[in-house]
């Protein structure tokens, strides 16, 4: 499974930090242990179903418990009946130089 996640916590952070919320986020994914690639406006992130659907909910509650009065979290999902299918790899190796 692959999913893209861009949490959009308010605010974004903190005075003295200024991603701190959404920097929360990202620790966790790095934490899950799973292929993930961190973009300038989301972080995809690919391994079996249910651990990428336990640490989409992780990733959007960490905003909250790092001081986010509120968050959104912007999710896009792409998974087959079958198991396996493409890699993030697969589908932008022609694009990396």
């Amino acid at each position: 499974m692959l999913a893209e996640i861009q949490v959009i916590p308010r605010p974004a952070g903190t005075a003295a930090d200024r991603y701190k919320h959404v920097d929360a986020a990202i620790a966790v994914i790095q934490a899950s242990g799973l292929k993930h690639e961190v973009h300038g406006l989301g972080t995809v992130v690919e391994g079996p179903p249910d651990k990428v659907w336990a640490l989409l909910q992780a990733v959007h509650q960490a905003t909250l418990e790092a001081g986010a009065e509120r968050t959104l979290s912007v999710i896009k999902v792409s998974s087959g009946a079958q198991a396996g299918g493409p890699t993030v790899e697969d589908l932008v190796r022609k694009f990396r130089r």
